[in-house]
């Protein structure tokens, strides 16, 4: 869904204040200082892989880069990264491992703890019991959407086992009861000790690929409105009254009548059970594919012993997921259960789960209402004059190749000293299949009716070129395959208006006289199925028909990854 800046766009470049992670981290370790920082690439700047679209060509290169940050976030932030990766759902090189490790402990991190590979459990598990050197090297073997199980490799490395990645499922009751099954199974299952939810927050435009694939919804950053959605309720029975370094209890977690408890304690005789009874067709995730198994109501028995017998209350957290019926009750307090000789029994229903625990520390907040939705502002204007921006980007566009940052332009006393500009000058070593040209996407998918201007400086000579467009339908993963209405300019002084992103549609071309190096303003007018085009005020094409797509968001971008800047948007 769209890319983020790096720390280093270009080899003799660094800013550890780009992008919004840093501000995200420093809010998360507000809220629990005990919270696990984990850095994971997608993707490399060009210049680690020295032109080839592979990082691992000069791995000293690609473990500079990445140490750079984690230097970065401690000297700028005070922010001690726990855990680095290596290449998110890609080929891993033992060589670049034990090259991290080694640069790592040169720069005092011994601390920074090493997850791979970030894919499947193999062939990494297979690797590291062959490889001596990269066994020492590896503190965690992360697996992604492992469907609850591991593979007997994996248990052979006696490495801790994370599913770093999971979830990633619309975030209604279904996906609440996903979250609950796998938050236990992947340990009961799979004896993974951490699971990682993709995405934290959704806060992207709902139509880019796996909208509201988030543990809850903050989407309308111009009205105000959020919603709290049930799996942040799901996540809080496990996350209110555990706590990173807490220990699961070794016992079989599997209950007769279906469903799955965990328990886990501090080690200083607190203790938290989890269970949850979700059935087969209220808790599919996104993947893997979830075989068919049956939950029926039950009487659970539970016998604490050790230093546990001694437990005589624990706390009660509550929740029911309604689906049909639609009265679904989450994280409600209930009445203590009495322990009594070290057992209790509870009488289970299907789709539920209950947190007992020592800890009385659980609360769900009174929080005040958000503002109500409000679709985006149907006319929109922004100069990007701003002294002091709090982020490096300008709000509401969303990047989906290419990056567009704040740029104060110290040769121009005119209008143009604050601008918008693409800084990304080639292309990364992708993970996803990014476009061969840059794009940001703004406004609403719903649009139809459409009128764009902006001013535009095409900065590349010769065969530089920047695009407005309107009625754009993709982005995310599949900006490759996005459509609309693209109304180019070139610094050869020619002129396009093409159907797609790519550019291979062209619905019409002619000379413009644009140069580059000079600012230009360019309007965009679609009205039903006719679009025209203005070049500072004057038409320079009209009548151009349109067929689909019928609607889609407004947007900037340029030919290639190329400087370029744009001033004075404005979308109506």
């Amino acid at each position: 869904d769209g890319t983020e800046p790096s720390h280093m766009h270009y080899e003799n470049d660094e800013n550890y204040f780009r992008g919004y992670e840093w501000w995200l981290m420093k809010e998360a370790k507000k809220r629990n200082p005990k919270i696990k920082l984990i850095g994971l690439p997608w993707t490399f700047p060009a210049w680690v892989g020295k032109g080839e679209n592979w990082p691992y060509d000069y791995p000293d290169v690609t473990a500079y880069y990445i140490v750079s940050w984690i230097l970065g976030a401690k000297q700028y932030h005070d922010l001690d990264i726990d855990y680095i990766g290596i290449w998110n759902e890609r080929a891993f090189s033992s060589k670049y491992i034990k090259l991290l490790r080694y640069t790592l402990d040169k720069h005092d991190l011994q601390q920074v703890r090493i997850i791979a590979s970030d894919r499947l459990w193999e062939p990494i598990s297979f690797v590291l019991l062959l490889d001596s050197e990269l066994h020492g090297a590896v503190d965690v073997i992360g697996a992604h959407y492992p469907g609850t199980k591991t593979v007997p490799n994996a248990l052979l490395t006696k490495k801790k086992l994370w599913s770093s990645e999971d979830y990633s499922t619309f975030n209604d009751e279904v996906g609440a009861g996903c979250w609950a099954r796998i938050l236990n199974q992947n340990y009961v299952n799979g004896n993974m000790t951490a699971t990682i939810a993709w995405n934290l927050v959704a806060s992207y435009y709902e139509e880019l690929p796996f909208g509201r694939c988030g543990l809850m919804t903050a989407q309308e950053p111009w009205s105000g409105h959020y919603r709290v959605e049930a799996p942040i309720w799901i996540t809080a029975h496990t996350t209110q009254f555990t706590q990173p370094g807490w220990s699961y209890l070794q016992v079989d977690g599997h209950l007769e009548g279906g469903g799955s408890f965990v328990a886990l304690t501090d080690g200083l005789g607190n203790l938290t059970i989890i269970i949850e009874t979700m059935t087969h067709n209220h808790s599919q995730c996104i993947r893997p594919p979830l075989p068919h198994f049956s939950v029926t109501p039950q009487r659970a028995t539970f016998y604490l012993k050790g230093s546990f017998y001694m437990v005589e209350t624990l706390q009660v957290w509550h929740s029911r997921l309604g689906f049909e019926s639609g009265n679904s009750s989450l994280f409600q307090q209930l009445h203590p259960v009495k322990v009594q000789k070290g057992s209790f029994s509870l009488d289970l229903n299907t789709d539920e789960v209950y947190t007992l625990t020592t800890l009385k520390t659980g609360q769900k907040c009174g929080c005040p209402e958000p503002p109500p939705p409000h679709p985006f502002p149907s006319s929109y204007k922004d100069d990007f004059n701003i002294r002091n921006p709090p982020f490096s980007e300008a709000p509401n566009f969303a990047d989906q190749t290419g990056v567009f940052e704040y740029f104060i332009n110290g040769s121009d006393p005119g209008d143009h000293v604050f601008t918008l500009r693409q800084v990304v000058v080639q292309r990364p070593i992708t993970w996803a299949s990014d476009a061969d040209q840059t794009i940001s996407l703004i406004g609403n998918f719903q649009w139809v009716n459409i009128t764009i201007t902006c001013d535009i400086y095409i900065e590349k000579q010769r065969d530089g070129g920047v695009f407005i467009a309107g009625r754009v339908d993709n982005g995310g993963i599949y900006v490759r395959r996005t459509k609309g209405v693209f109304f180019w300019v070139f610094a050869d002084g020619t002129y396009r208006v093409t159907g797609d992103l790519a550019g291979e549609e062209i619905l019409m071309k002619g000379l413009s006289g644009v140069r580059d190096n000079m600012w230009h303003t360019l309007t965009l007018n679609i009205q039903g199925t006719s679009a025209s085009g203005l070049l500072n005020g004057y038409p320079l094409w009209e009548n151009v028909t349109i067929s689909k797509p019928s609607n889609g968001w407004a947007a900037i971008g340029t030919r290639s990854f190329e400087f370029a800047q744009f001033d004075n948007f404005h979308v109506e």
